[in-house]
């Protein structure tokens, strides 16, 4: 993911810390939100059109097949973990950002956050999931709820690195953290087809899903995030 904020200096605070940029990222980061949306509507209209056999769903047995094992070993402790971290567990992030924020009185960032995390994965999510009612691999090697379209897990995953890049990182470090994040991201989606959670094709929309709502909703914020920023 690029950096879509307008370049602009940062001002020193009195304590010699800096702040994040003013600037807000208006002009690129819509177009980039409804393609993520965009994409995830069109990859959940075709699995709805037929739930077992989509198009995609060739590449999503092979993908399967490739995750096949064995399931032990390096691979089973970094899937655990992240299998771990988008459950209850990865909520202590976005609520441990959530407390230091109102510490801070950033009320605005406080409610994009909010909205933001509640929109993207109890609404969004969980909708699809419902609408396109896609079955799951045969056979999954943790414990899953209803519906495999989309990854709720791969859509918190990418939904928390925006957050997290828009309240706390400062300009000047996210591009390397949009980078990083895109990692966190991928192994994510990696994760939940090697424990044959969701089909590959589920991780992709899960993934667009919780970016686009996250870059929608920050557009949105944008104004609002940039004056509390200058005024803080």
């Amino acid at each position: 993911m690029t950096d879509t904020s307008t370049a602009v200096p940062e001002l020193p605070t009195a304590a010699g810390n800096r702040r994040l940029p003013t600037a807000p990222p208006r002009p690129r980061v819509l177009p980039l939100a409804l393609v993520c949306v965009l994409a995830t509507a069109l990859i959940g209209f075709a699995a709805r059109a037929d739930v077992r056999h989509p198009f995609f769903q060739g590449l999503d047995e092979r993908w399967l097949r490739w995750m096949g094992g064995p399931h032990q070993g390096v691979y089973e402790a970094v899937a655990t973990v992240l299998n771990w971290f988008g459950g209850p567990l990865g909520a202590v992030v976005p609520l441990a950002l959530l407390v230091a924020l109102l510490v801070l009185r950033r009320w605005w960032s406080v409610l994009y956050l909010l909205t933001t995390y509640l929109a993207a994965n109890m609404l969004v999510v969980q909708v699809l999931k419902h609408v396109v009612d896609r079955p799951r691999p045969a056979h999954p090697l943790v414990r899953v709820d209803h519906g495999s379209f989309p990854s709720g897990h791969a859509a918190g995953a990418a939904t928390l690195v925006v957050i997290v890049g828009v309240v706390l990182i400062p300009l000047a470090r996210r591009r390397a953290w949009w980078l990083g994040g895109g990692v966190f991201v991928a192994l994510m989606m990696w994760s939940r087809t090697w424990l044959h959670a969701h089909w590959l094709s589920d991780t992709v929309a899960g993934a667009l899903a919780g970016a686009g709502t996250s870059l929608l909703l920050w557009w949105a914020f944008a104004p609002l995030l940039a004056r509390e920023r200058r005024d803080g």
